[in-house]
């Protein structure tokens, strides 16, 4: 670290300190039309952001599967957060985004110097082992509960600016099925919000620079009511490195494809380090007059350094070093003085959303999508079944699945219960269609992985439940978790319920197989 990088992070420090004892009321950032705007005096936010979370790989949603369920709370630590702070405030910081917090855990210190240091934060619902799968991708009420525990923890704290209800899942044309369940979320999420009487926090997605989906991928998320539609819309793009330019890097096209876009767009990760050290010349560029107009500015990746080589900083104990990458980007970004434009002063013109794209080989995510958790109906189910699993872990049950056909708008009323839900409706039905030809005594053991339950009659509520899912699931039905509504019907489901379905003939032969292939 350089001696003069030292004295003035000792005179951030001391101006930071000099002010923590009481936190700020700092005003909420609120949107209009494609810009955010302070809520108290009408100044358009710019973010300028970095990326906060250490030994935590992003992009959780790489593999088939996420059973990672470790990962350091950046927000949890209030040492750290006030070892770091000074740090950030040196870098011009006025956001963070955070990849995974405990929703269970005590944010009030870190938010609050936070807070005090007028850094608001951008905080993704999804964690390790609590995420939307793109090759496996579900929406079902455990992902719901996490998802809306992170909401109920941070809206309190008005320098929470909005939250990411995904991240690169959908990154190629394989996968953008994927895309319903992440929308299912963002409709929930913001369901949830309302519904609760919070104050109103965007909710968004960050995705790659996919060249072959990314204009579907924004007109998706942006097409359809706006009670389903994302709020703003990040873009992770590593497409300027070294010295590059404004056209080489492709930003002037990136540019003119949102310049009439309805929301808040921004990067929602940037900082290209095929080029080392990195000198962060698109800064000049994304404040300055070509792009300002169109980005609300964006997020450095990242803060900590890890084996990526993307960091900032290394921090060891209570030590923070400073590296040449973090006195570039504050030559940078105390350069910068974006002229924006105040809320008061501002008509969006560019209010229409887009045209959902249409469904073919690079499109495969209908408009309809999968149905909002009820966590009531999948237990009235359950409940109501005679084979269940026994003691099959969930990461086994996940294998099985591939119901849901997001292709088609077809997901099952029940797709969105849990797995071990779900797995059992299928047991039932297996168990039924054995039952039937005289099998029943040994149609529910798979070696120990499945057993009887004593069936309850759903009554009540219960029995209304059931009866708009139908009998095998393939009902309509317009109903959610805490009195939100999930969309269109839910018109196919490969494991039917209570009845004998004709499915049942498919089930004989490749349910059996499959929980051969779990019970491994």
């Amino acid at each position: 670290m350089q001696i003069a990088g030292v004295l003035s992070t000792a005179l951030a420090a001391a101006a930071f300190f000099a002010k923590s004892a009481v936190a700020a009321d700092v005003p909420s950032i609120v949107i209009k039309g494609s810009k955010f705007f302070y809520e108290n005096n009408g100044t358009q936010f710019y973010m300028k952001g970095v990326a906060y979370q250490q030994d935590y790989i992003a992009n959780v949603t790489n593999a088939a599967s996420s059973n990672a369920s470790t990962y350091t709370d950046p927000l949890a630590d209030t040492n750290a957060c006030n070892r770091d702070i000074p740090y950030l405030v040196q870098l011009g910081t006025n956001l963070i985004r955070v990849y995974a917090i405990d929703p269970t855990a005590d944010h009030d210190g870190c938010m609050t110097a936070l807070a005090n240091a007028g850094i608001y934060v951008i905080a993704d619902l999804s964690a390790p082992g609590d995420s939307i799968i793109r090759d496996s991708p579900s929406w079902n009420d455990d992902l719901y509960e996490r998802y809306t525990s992170v909401v109920d923890n941070m809206q309190k704290y008005t320098n929470t600016l909005g939250f990411f209800a995904g991240n690169e899942v959908s990154n190629n044309n394989t996968n953008t099925d994927a895309s319903a369940f992440v929308k299912a979320a963002v409709r929930d999420t913001k369901a949830y919000i309302k519904q609760k009487g919070y104050r109103t926090i965007g909710v968004g997605y960050a995705t790659n620079d996919d060249a072959g989906i990314r204009e579907d991928l924004a007109n998706y998320f942006d097409c359809g009511s706006p009670e389903d539609a994302v709020d703003f819309w990040g873009y992770n793009i590593y497409s300027w490195c070294g010295d590059s330019s404004y056209t080489e890097s492709g930003y002037d096209q990136r540019t003119k494809e949102f310049e009439n876009f309805n929301i808040p767009v921004f990067f929602a990760e940037y900082g290209c380090n095929e080029v080392q050290p990195r000198m962060f010349t698109e800064v000049a560029a994304l404040y300055g007059p070509e792009m300002e107009g169109v980005w609300s500015g964006g997020i450095v990746y990242m803060y900590f350094q890890e084996a990526n080589n993307y960091g900032l900083v290394t921090v060891d104990g209570n030590s923070v070093s400073t590296l040449d990458d973090f006195n570039n980007l504050a030559t940078e970004i105390a350069s910068i003085s974006p002229t924006g434009i105040n809320s008061a002063s501002y008509t969006p013109t560019n209010t229409a959303a887009a045209s959902c794209p249409a469904v073919g080989s690079d499109w495969q995510a209908a408009s309809a999508l999968p149905p909002t958790p009820n966590v009531e109906l999948c237990d009235c189910m359950y409940k109501a079944l005679t084979c269940v699993p026994n003691n099959v872990p969930t990461d086994k049950i996940g294998e099985l699945f591939g119901i849901a056909n997001a292709t088609s708008g077809d997901y099952g009323a029940y797709g969105m219960c849990n797995p071990q839900q779900q797995l059992g409706w299928a047991l039932n039905v297996y168990y039924n269609q054995q039952g039937a030809k005289g099998n029943a005594a040994s149609a529910c053991d798979f070696s120990g992985s499945a057993t009887t339950q004593s069936a309850t009659k759903p009554t009540g509520n219960c029995a209304a439940l059931v009866s708009q899912a139908g009998q095998n699931g393939q009902g309509h039905r317009d109903f959610g978790t805490y009195g939100g509504s999930g969309n269109g019907a839910a018109s196919i489901s490969h494991f039917s319920t209570f009845g004998f379905t004709p499915i049942a003939l498919y089930l004989g032969v490749a349910f059996a197989s499959g929980m051969a292939m779990i019970m491994l």
